[in-house]
C-alpha cells in the first residue's frame, strides 16, 4: 500500500475544521490529543453551500503544535512532522475501518500536541498506534448502537 500522505488527506476546509472542533469527540494520550467527528454524505453535504470541494478523502487529518507549548518555531515543526510521521505510518487501520464502515463518508481527525517539552519519535508513534486502536474500538460501537442495528435486548427475546 501506497504510504504516502496525499493533499486529500489534509484536513483544510474550513467548515470542516470549525464543525470538528465545535461538535467532535476527544481522546488523550500524552503528548496527544486526538478530536474525531465522522460525517455522514448528509452531514457533508450539509457542511458546504454550493457543493463539496474534490478530493475529500474518507480519512482527513490536521496536525497542530500550539505556540503556546512549544515557543519555538523549530520546535513546532519539529514536533509537527513527527506526529505527522506516526500517523502516516500507522493510519491505514483505521482507514480500513472507515472504509467499510456504511454510514461514514469521511472521518475528520485533529492530532494537538499537549507536550512542552520534546518528546522522542518511538514514543509518539506508540501513542498514535493507541490512540487509533481506541479510536476503531469506539467507531465500531457506535456503528454497533447505530438505529440501523438497535441493540438487542435479552429480556425481550424469551
Amino acid at each position: 500500500m501506497n504510504q504516502n500522505f496525499p493533499k486529500s488527506e489534509r484536513l483544510r476546509h474550513k467548515t470542516l475544521v470549525d464543525g470538528l472542533f465545535r461538535e467532535g469527540k476527544s481522546l488523550f494520550e500524552y503528548p496527544v490529543r486526538l478530536v474525531y467527528r465522522p460525517l455522514t454524505q448528509a452531514q457533508l453535504d450539509n457542511a458546504f453551500n454550493i457543493n463539496i470541494p474534490d478530493r475529500i478523502a474518507p480519512l482527513q487529518v490536521m496536525v497542530t503544535v500550539p505556540k503556546k507549548k512549544r515557543r519555538h518555531a523549530v520546535d513546532r515543526v519539529r514536533m509537527r512532522r513527527r506526529i505527522r510521521e506516526g500517523w502516516r505510518l500507522q493510519r491505514r487501520r483505521l482507514r480500513e475501518a472507515v472504509e467499510a464502515h456504511p454510514e461514514f463518508r469521511t472521518l475528520s481527525v485533529a492530532l494537538i500536541c499537549a507536550a512542552d517539552t520534546d518528546v522522542d519519535s518511538n514514543r509518539i508513534h506508540a501513542k498514535i498506534g493507541k490512540l487509533i486502536s481506541r479510536l476503531i474500538s469506539l467507531l465500531s460501537i457506535d456503528s454497533d448502537s447505530s438505529p440501523i442495528n438497535p441493540p438487542i435486548n435479552p429480556t425481550t427475546e424469551k
